[in-house]
């Protein structure tokens, strides 16, 4: 199932999960340590009406502002493309909102991953659409396969799958580190 297939099926749950894991491998370019969402993380286990989802939002964002500040922020539109994905976070974890958010989420971080990996032009709608890595650059193609591994790890464990989808979470914040950092050094 492609991308853009396994969003439109999602569950509230799994729409948060997709939207959180974008903006977790992102975190670094917020200036944020690698617990930053661990919070947000927490509040998936309960129901959409169950958990402080709203609140943790806005404490959330609160430290992640601070941080980009005394970081003095990465400059740039990847971090841009990341501030744009944790402001429109809706406080409300159902309804509409949550769904566009999740694909705003799903787009931004594929076009983060693209600035940082250089590499030209690619038709991004296309490959969500197909779900098709084929001609895209390793590290795109990577962050392509992990939102397509966090929506089915959700999809099919629900509550029980959200650990197995933060490893795989983690696994591309340290990925993207990584390509924020090569890119610092070919920049200067």
């Amino acid at each position: 199932m492609s991308l853009e297939e396994l969003i439109a099926q999602a569950d509230e749950r799994g729409l948060a999960a997709s939207g959180v894991a974008c903006l977790d491998r992102c975190v670094p370019l917020l200036g944020g340590d690698d617990e930053a969402l661990r919070p947000l993380w927490g509040t998936l286990a309960e129901g959409p009406d169950d958990g402080d989802w709203g609140e943790v939002l806005r404490q959330t964002r609160e430290k992640l502002d601070a941080a980009g500040e005394a970081a003095g922020g990465c400059a740039g539109e990847a971090a841009e493309l990341a501030r744009g994905m944790l402001a429109t976070a809706p406080l409300d974890r159902s309804g509409p909102a949550l769904r566009q958010w999740a694909d705003g989420c799903s787009d931004g971080a594929l076009r983060i991953h693209l600035l940082l990996d250089g590499a030209g032009d690619v038709d991004l709608d296309a490959a969500r659409r197909e779900g098709c890595a084929d001609g895209l650059s390793p590290l795109l193609a990577a962050e392509l396969r992990r939102q397509t591994a966090v929506l089915e790890l959700v999809a099919a464990h629900g509550a029980a799958g959200l650990r197995s989808a933060l490893e795989v979470s983690t696994e591309g914040r340290r990925v993207l580190r990584a390509a924020v950092s090569r890119r610092s050094r070919r920049d200067a």
